[in-house]
């Protein structure tokens, strides 16, 4: 009798879900226009693509296109013409990995004191970390501080410490994991774990959606870092550079080349790659990225749309 008043249910509710037509019609819109505007939004870096592969000449008369109308490698070639761009390529593929393996760590570790309830001093310490989001020292405070107190200038870790956390991304993270049963640390805690213990076996592989997409800003902010290369790394020690940076480099190199008169540089405005080449260094700098965005794309989702779930 009671599996079959189990079974009544079920078909109940599968009955009361079941999309009617107007709901079918609505989905279809929605599924159409969401169709429609990635089509749009991927137009322009189909156009990049495209003109990095056409030839200078072509680009200039015929305009930027999807397909090229005068195929071409020149661009690409100015691009990797430089034996700085395999070791620019190394700094920045390793200070991604390594700033943002430890800006993980660190972000975990305060979110976590933060979102423990029995911790005495987890507001005190919140307040301190949203205080740093209001009110900092100011670029020339932060010059004196990197060169003269820490003396990071020409040294690589001036491209991972001063980024190593992120305020937004702590308190982020602290609500995320406040959104997790706090009986699954208190079970643990009457089994004998410490909170490191926790953390690490408990709270981090069941916060993968939260993990990925903190982890995705920062690894973004490291990629892209030519700022601090600006500021902090002189031209002697150009092994330093970021892929962002050096690139920047090279083509202020081209403009003025291109600018200059035919006789001076051996070329011309119409056979040196200036608009290819800048379309060219845009796909050679986020080519990395579009290829790991698809394998955190489920969990980048999932920890976008984890608050809504579970508010």
């Amino acid at each position: 009798m009671a599996k079959k008043e189990k079974q009544k249910k079920q078909y109940d509710a599968k009955k009361h879900i079941q999309m009617t037509g107007s709901d079918r019609v609505m989905n279809g819109g929605f599924y159409l226009f969401i169709t429609v505007f990635s089509i749009i939004c991927l137009i322009p870096f189909l156009l990049v693509l495209g003109s990095s592969f056409t030839a200078e000449r072509a680009l200039t008369q015929n305009g930027y296109n999807i397909w090229p109308s005068e195929f071409s490698l020149d661009a690409y070639k100015l691009v990797f013409v430089s034996g700085d761009i395999p070791q620019a390529y190394l700094i920045t593929v390793g200070t991604t990995i390594v700033g943002t393996f430890f800006s993980m760590v660190f972000t975990c570790g305060a979110a976590y004191a933060m979102s423990v309830k029995n911790f005495k001093s987890r507001g005190v310490l919140a307040l301190f970390i949203y205080f740093t989001m209001l009110f900092n020292g100011g670029l020339v405070a932060n010059y004196l501080l990197t060169t003269k107190f820490l003396h990071l200038q020409n040294n690589i870790l001036v491209l991972l410490l001063p980024s190593f956390c992120n305020a937004w991304n702590i308190l982020l993270m602290r609500n995320f994991f406040s959104g997790i049963p706090a009986s699954l640390a208190e079970s643990a805690k009457i089994d004998g774990a410490n909170d490191i213990t926790i953390l690490i076996k408990i709270i981090i592989p069941i916060s993968l959606p939260g993990i990925a997409t903190i982890g995705l800003f920062y690894a973004l902010t490291y990629w892209n870092e030519w700022y601090k290369c600006l500021l902090y790394i002189d031209s002697s020690h150009s092994q330093y550079y970021t892929l962002q940076y050096l690139i920047q480099q090279i083509l202020r190199q081209v403009n003025y080349a291109a600018n200059q008169p035919a006789e001076a540089v051996g070329l011309n405005s119409l056979t040196l790659p200036t608009y290819a080449y800048r379309m060219a260094t845009i796909i050679v700098a986020i080519g990395p990225i579009i290829l790991l965005y698809p394998f955190l794309q489920k969990y980048f989702v999932q920890g976008l749309t984890v608050g809504s779930v579970k508010g």
